[in-house]
């Protein structure tokens, strides 16, 4: 499917300007081990989906959180890969925005406390994905999604990638992937990252170089598929929509990553948002764009995940 594209909707038009404005007062973002708090608060002032509740578990020995809406799909799960570009995010922080995507498919979202740079570097992250994932299989769930944001964006793609090259009939099945604004390509060489950075009030190419070594340090190849999914086998994922605004810097790792699922015969459709900025979804009380997004992809996650009547 072709790249879909969304026009600026009105309304968010001013909201956009508003928040421009408010993060120009603002220091500009940093991502260490330092800053963990001050991610995870803003994370948790969103405000949480009517209807959901949140529990504790430890899966695949990963601890986690649990958003489930008041009547969950049996059998049916969804796993929600926070972003923080592998060094900041918790679960626990997560739980309000997440809880938008339970409430809008009915199904149960698991939220895993991966592993984070500098403490436990890459494989651990993506390792512990997987476990989650085998650890959900086991439990008894057949039907299983992926969903992340930003650098979890990027590890939902690259563990949908890995578990479709290694399938068996007795392994756990991935029925559907969405990723927003993902990080798609840790070799920070994609254009957009230098001609979108005048546009992008959130995040900086000097940033993402920061985190990216923190994660994955010095001697690693960042081609590496289980760091950069834009280098992997895309043939035989499950269906995959994307969502990236126009106004960011990963807006490559986005459109790249789409036209690498193409040429390998991926079913993969990536909508482009006029405007909105980095994980706009995030901001669901704020902008017409980001309740559309959350609406499109609620709907294509319970196309996989429903039981048919």
């Amino acid at each position: 499917m072709a790249i879909i594209e969304h026009s600026l909707h009105p309304a968010d038009r001013a909201e956009m300007e508003k928040m421009r404005a408010y993060l120009a007062q603002q220091p500009k973002l940093t991502i260490s081990p330092e800053t963990k708090g001050i991610y995870d608060a803003f994370m948790a002032s969103i405000l949480p989906a009517v209807g959901v509740t949140f529990e504790q578990e430890v899966i695949g020995d990963i601890p986690g959180w649990w958003c489930k809406p008041g009547s969950a799909e049996p059998e049916a799960a969804i796993i929600h890969f926070h972003g923080g570009a592998y060094v900041v995010g918790s679960a626990e922080a997560y739980r309000p925005f997440v809880s938008h995507i339970a409430a809008g498919t009915g199904m149960a979202v698991f939220i895993p406390d991966y592993a984070l740079a500098p403490e436990r570097p890459f494989p651990a992250a993506f390792h512990d994905a997987g476990a989650v994932l085998d650890g959900l299989h086991r439990q008894g769930f057949r039907k299983l999604a992926l969903t992340g944001d930003s650098a979890g964006g990027g590890l939902a793609l690259a563990l949908a990638q890995d578990a479709a090259r290694n399938k068996t009939q007795e392994g756990p099945s991935i029925q559907r992937v969405v990723a927003m604004s993902p990080w798609t390509d840790l070799t920070l060489t994609a254009p957009s990252l230098a001609s979108h950075a005048d546009i992008d009030p959130v995040l900086t190419c000097e940033v993402l170089a920061g985190a990216a070594e923190l994660y994955a340090g010095a001697s690693i190849d960042r081609r590496d598929p289980r760091l950069s999914p834009l280098f992997g086998v895309m043939s035989g994922m499950p269906p995959v929509m994307i969502h990236i605004g126009t106004d960011e810097i990963l807006f490559d790792d986005a459109v790249n990553y789409d036209t690498a699922a193409q040429r390998q015969g991926a079913t993969i459709e990536t909508h482009v948002w006029s405007g909105m900025t980095h994980v706009f979804p995030a901001n669901i009380a704020m902008f017409h764009a980001a309740r559309e997004a959350m609406n499109l992809s609620s709907a294509f996650l319970r196309s996989g995940l429903r039981s048919q009547p």
